[in-house]
């Protein structure tokens, strides 16, 4: 592949599940690799697994490669000039394929029973023989003699005809280098099944060839595959692309990521709470990295400055405590106005604590709560647990037993919140905000000669049920005065 050859690349799910971390830090790769080198990114499903691909899980990928941000210049929902990008659409193109490497002779019809295979393998494994694999039994039947046999109906498949003198296969893979792979323990593999379908090895590599994929970034369990491949592609003339094998993702204990190790599907990590930036960065970083140090790797860096020669060869851990910690500064980064738009009101729709599509406060109102939620966020799900006390009825409100045992049940509590409510009723309506409402209670501890916590606590508890809460002036004006003076009325029947 020339060094000038403009950069195309493709991720290629199938559509037997939802997509999982793994695959997701697949797409990111394929996708900043294509906007750093100013190339093009192909979305293509490979659903030929006709019993797992369902049309369901191709809408939960597009859906997750939306959410992710990643757009495609190529494939579903945009086309282009390579389609189809479904490989059940292509099946004509593969069967043609296949046909033409045997009229070539770089292939070959292979009449073979299950029970032939088992029995030569068995055989070849009872002599010690150094090669196991097919035995080439039908690679040398006449060409004539296959076709007729084919055309009379007689059960087939297609085998690739890897040349006897093919010295080593070296991957040349811009993350291991060079990876050198013995030519003689290929043996003649499948690439159409008796049933008419192409196998895997096969249908990606005419695929790849045909969209002109330049660069394969994918899993490293796809290295063992990539001979083979590369003998289609020699078989069909196309250019080898560069592969780049990416490590594995493994769980905290060491070992390859799965559900004992928490959520794993894009979807899940969404529906937590997690930002799209702050997930795709944290993705990001598992594996690559632009200088050993950064860890807030915006989208746009990481779209300018990705390189395969930064990616790993190591596998990768997944530290859920370090993703958490990546989302609380995108977080914490955003501006309240923002983050009441994107995180905190549409938390508030998402459960039902407003109605969708209602603000039932004006904007001073949310960009207060924002302020003060923000730095006790690390989820976008963190706002509703403690938003929860505004949108509680009054008579509802829940009491911490523990705050009440520790704040209210205590000598003096009832003191303080006679004193509140008389300090806070005098608050006229219009000035009811966190600067008024602290200037008014400031006085009450040293006029009733105890501790700050003495009089603020009791007012805590009443006002929003236990005795955590942001600011009391920015608690009490978020609550209402109404509702404020409602409350401590309330909590002074558990107060002495």
């Amino acid at each position: 592949m020339s060094d000038n050859t403009p950069v195309r690349v493709r991720f290629a799910p199938s559509p037997t599940g939802k997509l999982h971390i793994g695959g997701a830090r697949t797409a990111i790769y394929n996708w900043a690799f294509a906007r750093a080198t100013g190339g093009t990114f192909i979305l293509r499903i490979d659903d030929t697994d006709p019993t797992r691909s369902t049309e369901e899980n191709t809408q939960i990928i597009l859906r997750a490669m939306r959410w992710l941000g990643l757009d495609w210049d190529e494939g579903p929902e945009v086309g282009g000039d390579y389609g189809p990008y479904w490989q059940t659409e292509c099946l004509p193109l593969y069967r043609e394929a296949a046909e033409r490497l045997v009229a070539e002779g770089k292939a070959y019809y292979c009449f073979c029973s299950p029970e032939k295979l088992a029995a030569d393998h068995d055989a070849a494994v009872a002599r010690k023989d150094s090669f196991q694999g097919y035995q080439r039994t039908c690679r040398n039947i006449d060409p004539a003699e296959a076709q007729a046999r084919v055309d009379a109906g007689e059960p087939y498949t297609i085998r690739i005809k890897v040349p006897l003198d093919r010295g080593d296969v070296i991957v040349h893979d811009a993350v291991h280098g060079d990876v050198t792979f013995n030519a003689k323990e290929l043996d003649d593999f499948i690439i159409f099944r008796s049933d008419g379908t192409p196998t895997y090895n096969f249908a990606t590599v005419v695929d790849d060839a045909r969209m002109g994929i330049t660069h394969i970034i994918r899993g490293d369990d796809h290295l063992s595959n990539t001979p083979r491949q590369i003998m289609v592609y020699e078989a069909l003339g196309a250019p080898t692309p560069t592969f780049a094998h990416i490590s594995m993702i493994l769980g905290a204990d060491g070992k390859k990521l799965s559900k004992r190790h928490g959520a794993t599907s894009v979807e899940e990590y969404r529906d937590a709470g997690y930002l799209s930036d702050a997930f795709v960065n944290y993705l990001s970083l598992l594996g690559w990295s632009p200088d050993g140090e950064s860890t807030i790797i915006p989208r746009e860096r990481l779209a300018r400055e990705f390189s395969l020669d930064h990616v790993s060869k190591n596998p990768a851990i997944m530290d859920p405590s370090k993703l958490d910690w990546v989302n609380a500064q995108y977080l914490q980064a955003m501006d309240d106005a923002t983050f009441a738009d994107q995180v905190l009101i549409p938390q508030l729709h998402a459960h039902d604590l407003e109605p969708e599509g209602e603000c039932l406060h004006d904007a001073a109102w949310y960009d207060l709560l924002a302020s003060v939620l923000k730095p006790r966020c690390t989820l976008a799900a963190d706002v509703v647990d403690q938003s929860l006390f505004l949108y509680t009825a009054d008579d509802e409100l829940e009491y911490d037993e523990k705050s009440v045992a520790k704040w209210l049940a205590k000598d003096g509590a009832g003191a303080a919140l006679d004193a509140a409510a008389e300090a806070l009723a005098a608050i006229d309506e219009d000035a009811w905000t966190p600067a008024a409402i602290e200037a008014a209670l400031d006085p009450i501890p040293e006029r009733l000669g105890v501790g700050k916590g003495k009089v603020f606590q009791p007012i805590r508890v009443a006002v929003v049920g236990c005795a955590v809460s942001p600011g009391i002036g920015e608690t009490l004006a978020l609550a209402g005065k109404d509702h404020v003076l409602a409350r401590i009325g309330r909590a002074r029947a558990l107060a002495k």
